[in-house]
């Protein structure tokens, strides 16, 4: 997630999957590409390679790409996570106060590589308990490259 406001009153974290949707966008248009060429020529099994094809990248992409942004105003006492996808928009709003602390849960996946997703502890509320920001572990880099790294702010 990437920090996208940092004020005195006012934190915001947003994490867009552009690379996956770009790369799917590209799915889609070869798959729906080649089938239509395929009809033009004459061959009618293009039909079902472009809508078969076109339509497994479009659920792809109706499933894996979702925007996501957390929230956090000190002035309203507001904890928002905001998600919008094809399927719509949501919206789940907590007070701040009850946040405890944000954690990376990790698991192994069946190669053997750690996965990480990050969750909000919330303390207090009706909502206690572990809340996932994104539903999904992933194991990029950059968790492993802050790890050792100390800030030089204070």
């Amino acid at each position: 997630m990437k920090v996208t406001r940092n004020t005195e009153t006012q934190l915001i974290l947003s994490e867009t999957p552009w690379f996956i949707g770009i790369m799917l966008t590209f799915f889609i248009l070869t798959f729906t590409s080649i089938g239509i060429f395929l009809v033009t020529e004459g061959e009618w099994a293009g039909l079902i390679f472009g809508f078969v094809g076109g339509g497994m990248g479009v659920a792809g992409f109706a499933v894996f790409v979702q925007r996501v942004q957390v929230i956090l105003n000190r002035d309203t006492n507001d904890l928002i996570i905001r998600r919008r996808s094809l399927f719509g928009y949501s919206e789940i709003q907590h007070q701040l106060s009850d946040l405890g602390n944000a954690v990376l849960e990790h698991t192994t996946s069946s190669k053997g590589n750690t996965l990480y997703r990050p969750v909000l502890v919330l303390t207090g509320g009706m909502s206690a308990g572990r809340h996932p920001i994104v539903e999904s572990y992933t194991n990029t880099r950059g968790r492993r490259r802050r790890r050792g790294r100390r800030s030089s702010r204070r």
